[in-house]
Order: structure tokens, then sequence, then C-alpha cells
């Protein structure tokens, strides 16, 4: 007999650790933007594993590759390679426009673990990186992550890492120096709210670090992949006002469409940073995972999903910004950030949810949105009939 909610609650309080609190839903089905909990309610994915399930749920395309890689080559050790290890990286290096090196892994955070230790290589050690940023839960990347209260607990963190204010180009010229390993950036602050800088701040933190030798590091963790209507986030016109050739970029979520993957990808002399038994992974560069991410680029290049994620992503921030409650929009592509009049967003999640809507609180009063980046009129149109009520359901003031 299936469990219901309630049941599959119960026993996942008592069997796991409380790291997440108690689930919203306990969802056993999905197919393209739709899931279905184990009472057999159905939503609309607008958060898609927050920007991981950039196909949706069971797309075929995605299904098959994984498929067929595991009837021909599971898993091996690195001390062999796999063609579709090799073909990934070739693919991720031509994306990025330039020549490019890449360490796989399985997690965003572990894709900034790898980099953390290879702007060691450089013989500095000093990391400048950006207040409200977010860049993973492991030790390393959490001294890298600006929130107190994710850091706090695990203190001492490692050590020299200096924090500015996120978009402010005159603190990071007056914090990196000859000392600086690196610069960090996030070219959009996802878990902070989808917070976009300057149009000039991006290129001005690459003169910045280069003029003092350091590298110029992207979190393009959350914004890449064509999560934000371009394969990076900082080769979007909309967002900056200069080429950006970046040093390091760090790559995961929506890479596998769902398939747990990650990668740091290091330009020029950048990729030579790293010898062997500097750094190694079991699962990294995975034949299964590789396959799924080359699956998932397939399809974004075949179905022209940087264009649709660009459209509606538009359409998606005007049908939010329709209501007088929303008094601010921010994003790009298909990663939609919204303020609302009053700290109510983990309320209009609840609502939301109700109404039959997957969203996010990113902070009281910011809602992220992240839905696959083949989202149908149909879900879009579903959800702006819906949101005056989801608002009004969870007592937003005008």
């Amino acid at each position: 007999m299936t469990a219901t909610n309630a049941e599959w609650t119960e026993r996942y309080a008592g069997s796991l650790m409380n790291t997440f609190g108690p689930p919203k839903t306990v969802l056993v089905k999905g197919e393209g933007t739709h899931v279905w909990d184990a009472d057999g309610r159905e939503y609309v994915d607008l958060l898609g594993g927050i920007a991981v399930n950039a196909l949706g749920h069971a797309h075929p395309r995605l299904v098959a590759a994984v498929t067929e890689q595991l009837q021909t080559l599971g898993h091996i050790s690195n001390f062999f390679a796999s063609g579709p290890q090799i073909t990934l990286a070739e693919r991720l290096a031509a994306l990025l426009g330039t020549e490019a090196r890449v360490f796989f892994t399985n997690s965003g955070t572990e894709a900034n673990e790898a980099a953390f230790k290879l702007t060691r290589r450089t013989g500095r050690t000093r990391i400048v990186a950006t207040e409200g940023s977010f860049h993973g839960r492991t030790m390393g990347a959490l001294a890298l992550t600006s929130k107190p209260a994710y850091r706090e607990p695990f203190e001492p963190l490692p050590g020299d890492v200096v924090f500015v204010p996120y978009g402010d180009v005159a603190a990071l010229e007056a914090a990196v120096d000859h000392d600086t390993a690196a610069v960090l950036v996030e070219p959009v602050q996802g878990e902070a709210g989808v917070i976009v800088p300057p149009r000039g701040y991006l290129p001005a933190a690459q003169r910045i670090a280069h003029e003092n030798g350091a590298l110029l590091w992207l979190d393009e963790i959350q914004t890449g992949v064509g999560r934000m209507g371009t394969w990076f986030a900082h080769q979007n016109p909309a967002l900056v006002d200069a080429p950006v050739v970046p040093d390091i970029v760090t790559l995961a979520k929506g890479l596998a469409g769902g398939i747990p993957i990650g990668a740091c990808l290091a330009t020029h002399g950048s990729g030579k940073l790293l010898d062997p038994g500097n750094h190694g992974t079991t699962f990294g560069g995975n034949p299964v995972a590789a396959a799924a991410a080359l699956a998932v680029l397939d399809v974004i290049e075949d179905d022209d999903l940087l264009a649709h994620a660009t459209a509606q992503g538009e359409r998606l921030r005007k049908a939010a910004a329709a209501d007088p409650r929303v008094v601010e929009t921010r994003g790009a592509g298909l990663l939609v950030g919204l303020t609302l009049t009053e700290p109510k967003a983990a309320e209009v999640v609840t609502s939301a949810q109700d109404a039959g809507f997957l969203i996010n609180a990113a902070t009281p009063e910011r809602i992220r949105m992240a839905p696959p980046l083949n989202l149908a009129d149909v879900d879009l149109d579903a959800f702006a009939a819906a949101w005056a009520g989801i608002l009004d359901q969870a007592g937003v003031g005008a």
C-alpha cells in the first residue's frame, strides 16, 4: 500500500538528520514542469530543484542518455578516462569561448572547493568575496560564503577571506591588492534573492583582479547553463556592458538536468595550476553524469531554449509585476527575483503551494523562481492567473 504524505513525513523525521526541517510535501512523480505528491496533488514546479531541472522532469532525451550510458559503462575510477567525460570538457570550453581545462565534481560546493585549492597554487592566499554571497556548505566553500548564520556555528573556517559590498566597484578596488589570489563573484546572487549588480561591475572586477595579478573567479553554479538566457550569465549583454573572460568558472545545478555533477573550468594558464595528486574525486566525471550533461546541452541547443528562457522570463516577471504588491522584479532568463511590499515571502510560498505552484522564499521579502528552461505558456499563464489570489491568501498588503 502506498504511504501518504503524513506517513512519509513521520518516517522522514525518524530516519533523516534534521538539516532541512520538515519537508513541505513528499514528491513521488514528475513529468515536464509538473510534479505530484504522495497524496496525489499536482503542482507546477517553478523552482526546478533550485535551478537544477533545466529540462523539467523525466525528459525523454535525458532519460534515454542516462539509460544508454548505464547499459554501456556506468562508473570507472579516475585512473581511466571515458568518452563522455572528455567530450563534455571540450564542449564546456567551446561554450565558454576560450581555452579551458575542466575538473569535474559531484556538486557546486565541490566545484568551489576545487577552485579554492586552485587559487592557492598561485602562491597567494587572500580571496576577496562579496557580502550576500553563497558558495556552498563544505568548510572551504563556507569560508567564502558571507552569511553569518551559515558560518558562525562552524568557525574557525579557512582564513584570509575578505568580504566587500556586492556591486561596489570602489570597495573592490580598495580591497584587492598584490597579495590577493582571486576575486570571487557571482554574476547574479541567487541565494540572496536574485540580486543583479550594475552592468559595469563584472568588467570592473576583471580589470581590478588582473591589474593586481589576481584571478577572476565567477561562481556560475546557479546562473550558468542557459539559466539566464545565455550559456553563462557573464556573457549576457543585458547584465554586462563589456566582454568578460574569467580565469575560473564554477558550474553545477542545471548542467546535467538533475543528475549530480559540478565543474571547475580554468582558462589559459590557470588550467595548469593543479598537478597530479593536488586534488581528486571518486565520482567526478562519472560517464553517466557526463552523458546526462551532454544530453542537456544538446536539448538546449536543438530546442532553442536560450531564446525561450529569455522570452518566458520576461513574461513571468511582467506577470508578477502586474500586481502592485510586487515592488521590484529582477534577473534575466528564467532566474526570477521578486520583492514584496512586506516581509511575507514564507507565507506566499505556502499560499502558492496551496494553489498548486512551487516557488521559494529567498529572504523574508524576496521570492525566487527558477523553473525549467522549457516552461510552457500554459503553465506560465496559469501562474499569472493565480498570482493575485496567492498574494491575497498570504495576506500581503498593498
